[in-house]
């Protein structure tokens, strides 16, 4: 059986949060290394699975190898990943100051906040369509009154009024925060 719509939306905005979570904005977020992929063992694994990650301030990230013999590679694999960061050894411990963005830089980054932001929003209305499609198909196989298709159609419009305001705001605060910085 198919998952229901505002489900489905709601994927579709803690998506955007995760993505929006990788945007650096000049403030140490352990967050932007979650990309980061790590060679241990003869593997690639997730950062998070070979080290704790935290913030010692607000311009700096701490990474905390659960094994030391990885240190060097935890700083290749962060090197590698083209975030523009230094990360260096300290006592066991890899620090990694976060550098302040540009003007410039700034600007491109809130442009890509609000493509993702779009992206949100059209995936949300093409979750609308497809479920009004759905009602319509509905009401033709006389599966549901009319009464209960307006209904439906009601209810898919205010869950898609909402989530969209959803992502609006998530844009807007991810904007904003890339200005106060």
């Amino acid at each position: 059986m198919k998952e229901p719509h505002d489900k489905r939306m709601q994927k579709t905005v803690d998506s955007l949060i995760h993505d929006l979570q990788g945007i650096r904005t000049g403030r140490a977020n352990a967050g932007i290394l979650d990309g980061v992929r790590v060679e241990a063992y003869g593997t690639l694994s997730p950062i998070k699975q070979v080290a704790s990650i935290s913030t010692s301030d607000s311009k700096t990230i701490v990474v905390q190898p659960f094994d030391k013999a990885l240190i060097g590679e935890i700083e290749k694999a962060i090197l590698k990943a083209d975030l523009g960061f230094n990360p260096y050894n300290d006592n066991g411990i890899i620090k990694v100051p976060v550098p302040e963005i540009t003007h410039d830089r700034r600007e491109d980054l809130k442009k890509g906040v609000r493509h993702r932001a779009e992206e949100a929003r059209v995936s949300i209305r093409n979750i609308r369509r497809d479920e009004n499609t759905h009602t319509k198909q509905e009401l033709k196989d006389k599966n549901i009154s009319e009464d209960d298709g307006k209904k439906l159609d009601k209810k898919i419009q205010e869950d898609t009024d909402k989530f969209i305001k959803k992502i609006d705001d998530l844009a807007s605060n991810k904007e904003k925060e890339l200005d106060t910085i």
